[in-house]
């Protein structure tokens, strides 16, 4: 039988700061901002701090991302979700210097 400390922190973990995708741009027109929100918030909803952009349309796509800021947040606690942490990674190969 879970205590009552347990159950409370289950619920702590599941309402965590996120860090996510919100859509912004016209119909058949995507572009993402990458923001910090409560997990409880819906999609495009509020959000506590945008931290940087996503445009899928150009070739090749631009991430801009606010590295000092997302490693704030994500040093706090904050979770990416899965496309976000695509994104940092594909960020940080396409900044890191090439070998030869």
């Amino acid at each position: 039988m879970p205590c009552s400390s347990w159950s409370a922190a289950a619920n702590l973990i599941r309402l965590a700061v996120r860090v996510r995708l919100t859509r912004v741009g016209n119909k058949k027109n995507p572009i993402w901002r990458v923001v910090v929100a409560d997990g409880r918030s819906p999609r495009d909803g509020r959000c506590i701090e945008t931290v940087g952009h996503y445009n899928p349309q150009t070739e090749p796509s631009t991430i801009v991302l606010d590295h000092e800021r997302l490693q704030h947040w994500i040093d706090r606690g904050a979770q990416p979700s899965g496309t976000v942490k695509k994104l940092m990674r594909a960020r940080d190969r396409a900044t890191s210097p090439s070998e030869s």
